[in-house]
C-alpha cells in the first residue's frame, strides 16, 4: 500500500510541474542539492544525441537535428556549503565538424547535511556565453533552487529553474520558468531507475501558449558502482511541436579526492546512496 501511494503522488508530481528546452541539450540533468566535497574535484561529460530534432536555421541558430553535443563540466568543492562548476559546450554538427559552443561558470551554496534538514536545499547561479549560431542569446544567467529528498529507496528531486536573456533577442521576455523534476527508485542496491522531466513555460509572468512551451520526459537509469564513479542514461521524448521529439543523454563522472589523509575516502552522496 505504501509503494502504491508513493507511486501515485510520483506520477502527481510531475504532472502538476509539466509544463516546457531542456538546457538547451548541452546539460541535461536535474540536479541534487548535494555539493562536491571539500578538496574534491567532480569531472563529467555530457553526451547528448538528438535523433530528431530541429531541422531548418532559424534566426542564424544552426539545427539540432543528428547533432552531438558535448559538455565538459568541472565542479570543485570548497567547503560543507560551496563549490564551482565550470562548463565548456560543444556541438558537433553533421555537415559542420566539432565547433566550440560556449563557456558557463556556476557557483552553488547549499545547507550543510550536518544540520540535518528534512530535505536537501542548495541554490545554484550560473552565468554564461554561447555563440549566436547556436544560441540568439548569446548572454544568459540561471537562478536554480535545488530541492531534493530521499524516502527509502525513492528519491525526488525539484529544480523550479528562473532564468533570463543578458544580450540577445530574448531579453524583453524577463525571467522564464523552467521546471526541472526527477523522480527515482531503487531497484537493486547499484541500478535505481527513474524518470525525468524538463520543461520551459516562457515567461514566468504571463506563460506562452502550451504548443510554444517545450515539455521532455526522459526514463532514465543510474548506476551506482562506486563513489567516485557516476553514470546516468536516459532516452527524452518530446510532447509539443516546440520541443526536439527524440534525444538521447548520457552522463558519465569522475570524482579525484585532494585530501591529504591516505585513509580518507569519497563518501557517497546521499542521492546516490539510496535514491539517485
Amino acid at each position: 500500500m505504501q509503494t502504491r501511494h508513493l507511486a501515485a503522488l510520483a506520477i502527481s508530481f510531475l504532472l502538476t510541474t509539466a509544463f516546457a528546452l531542456a538546457q538547451d541539450n548541452y546539460e541535461i540533468q536535474v540536479y541534487p542539492s548535494e555539493l562536491v566535497p571539500p578538496r574534491t574535484t567532480m569531472v563529467e561529460i555530457h553526451s547528448n544525441f538528438t535523433v530528431n530534432g530541429s531541422k531548418q536555421v532559424v534566426d542564424g541558430v544552426q539545427p539540432t537535428h543528428h547533432a552531438m553535443h558535448e559538455t565538459l563540466e568541472i565542479t570543485q568543492g570548497f567547503t560543507d556549503w560551496f563549490e564551482t562548476g565550470f562548463y565548456v559546450f560543444s556541438s558537433i554538427q553533421p555537415d559542420g565538424g566539432w565547433q566550440w559552443v560556449g563557456d558557463h561558470i556556476r557557483p552553488r551554496i547549499a545547507i550543510p547535511q550536518k544540520w540535518h534538514w528534512p530535505v536537501g536545499l542548495s541554490l545554484s547561479q550560473e552565468l554564461g556565453y554561447s555563440q549566436a549560431k547556436f544560441s540568439g542569446d548569446t548572454w544568459t544567467y540561471e537562478l536554480r533552487p535545488i530541492i531534493d529528498k530521499t524516502y527509502g529507496p525513492w528519491y525526488f528531486a525539484f529544480n523550479p529553474v528562473f532564468g533570463r536573456a543578458l544580450h540577445g533577442p530574448n531579453v524583453t521576455r524577463g525571467w522564464e520558468f523552467n521546471p526541472n523534476v526527477k523522480i527515482s527508485y531503487d531497484v537493486t542496491t547499484k541500478i535505481a531507475a527513474g524518470i525525468e522531466y524538463y520543461g520551459n513555460t516562457g515567461p514566468a509572468t504571463e506563460f506562452d501558449p502550451i504548443g510554444q512551451q517545450e515539455h521532455q520526459i526522459f526514463p532514465t537509469i543510474d548506476l551506482n558502482v562506486s563513489p567516485k564513479w557516476e553514470f546516468n542514461f536516459g532516452v527524452g521524448w518530446g510532447l509539443t511541436p516546440a520541443t526536439d521529439h527524440l534525444i538521447v543523454k548520457c552522463i558519465v563522472g569522475r570524482r579525484f579526492s585532494w585530501t591529504h589523509d591516505k585513509k580518507a575516502k569519497l563518501k557517497i552522496p546521499q542521492s546516490h546512496r539510496e535514491g539517485n
